[in-house]
């Protein structure tokens, strides 16, 4: 595995522990939720600008990808997503 991969990995599993702790889910749950809807490829391919938000930002923004694909694995908007101005304080 390449450096950038495990850092990907290692952000992933953050992202999901993260949204876990947040929503008051246990591990098992938070993630096949997060599996079934192609979320955890969203967290992988936003990488670049989700690493640099709070963890409430990243709880929005996977709420925010939830909420708007319709199908499992859509990830159509993941730019527009990306812009998305979050959570007000």
């Amino acid at each position: 595995m390449e450096k950038n991969d495990l850092r990907h990995a290692d952000f992933v599993v953050y992202c999901i522990e993260t949204y876990k702790g947040k929503k008051n889910l246990d591990g098992r749950t938070a993630y096949q939720k997060l599996k079934s809807s192609g979320a955890i490829e969203y967290i992988d391919k936003s990488y670049d600008a989700l690493h640099t938000f709070g963890d409430d930002h990243i709880v929005w923004n996977i709420d925010e990808y939830l909420r708007q694909s319709p199908n499992p694995g859509e990830d159509s908007r993941i730019g527009q997503r990306e812009q998305a101005a979050g959570p007000t304080p």
